[in-house]
């Protein structure tokens, strides 16, 4: 969930917190997006595999991170390339899967698989967690320059503490070949999403690239008036990110709630999300040095 900033206390939690909802960015953006039709080829995973994997979310954190720990080795992530990074004592670890690439240069994508006692935290976040592997094994398939780090980050809800400690432990070589983080935050709820105000221009201009050659919706709402997300840890590092979801301002209250299960997910929106992203990280592979 987009959580509430360590120096903003003032910032409301309730749901009914002021979304700013902007225009399609076809229409912003158009003028200044000089990028011609893109040309992308990937190999798309099915619509079943995808909704399978969604489907699984277990309850507590400890048993999502050994489910998504499975599901990255269901999809191919070799065993020397699967880590765990302990946060804490007490708690589940970052769980990160490397495909290495041509080169070192770095693509992080990230999303959190913890969740509240409340509702079973399908759309936030196993959502965005449960598109790791799939990601992967559709990356796989073709070679690429770019060395993609696929992390699920824990403690998300607990002020950003997974994402924060991976980027405080990073170390100033690895900071040096990240060239752009990715994260995935509540999808599934309506047709995707982006987080306008925070998206680096390079990164989202690529996505609106890609949006548009696949014919696919693409809108601005952004959520700085409820809260960060793990992206923040990244981007305070003054490192370029972009964070793709879901949420309106109909749907904002379904997180932190009952209503947070299966049920709360579209999944035509949802296979499009992963078809969009999974066609973007192919294109940021070509786009970013």
């Amino acid at each position: 969930m987009f959580k509430q900033s360590h120096g903003s206390q003032n910032r409301s939690r309730n749901p009914t917190a002021r979304l700013l909802f902007l225009l399609p960015l076809f229409f912003l953006f158009a003028a200044e997006n000089p990028t011609p039709g893109v040309n992308i080829q990937f190999e798309v995973l099915p619509q079943s595999l995808i909704e399978q994997r969604l489907r699984v979310a277990p309850d507590k954190n400890s048993a999502r991170e050994a489910e998504l720990q499975r599901l990255f080795k269901e999809a191919g992530c070799p065993e020397t390339q699967l880590t765990e990074q302990v946060v804490r004592r007490k708690g589940p670890p970052n769980l990160t899967c490397s495909l290495p690439g041509s080169t070192d240069a770095t693509i992080i994508v990230g999303a959190h698989f913890d969740h509240v006692k409340t509702g079973r935290g399908v759309v936030d976040d196993w959502s965005g967690a449960a598109l790791l592997p799939s990601l992967l094994q559709t990356l796989k398939s073709a070679p690429h320059k770019h060395t993609y780090v696929f992390v699920g980050f824990t403690d998300e809800e607990k002020q950003l503490g997974g994402s924060d400690y991976y980027v405080r432990h990073l170390g100033a070589e690895r900071i040096s070949r990240i060239r752009a983080m990715i994260n995935l935050e509540c999808l599934g709820l309506t047709p995707t999403k982006v987080w306008m105000h925070h998206a680096d221009r390079q990164l989202l201009l690529g996505l609106l690239s890609v949006a548009r050659g696949m014919n696919l919706p693409i809108e601005g709402v952004n959520v700085e008036k409820v809260g960060d997300d793990d992206a923040d840890s990244f981007r305070h590092r003054h490192l370029p990110t972009i964070t793709i979801h879901s949420v309106t301002q109909d749907t904002w209250p379904i997180l932190h709630s009952t209503r947070d299960g299966f049920a709360a997910i579209n999944l035509s929106e949802y296979y499009d999300s992963y078809r969009l992203i999974a066609a973007y990280l192919t294109y940021l592979d070509s786009a970013l040095d």
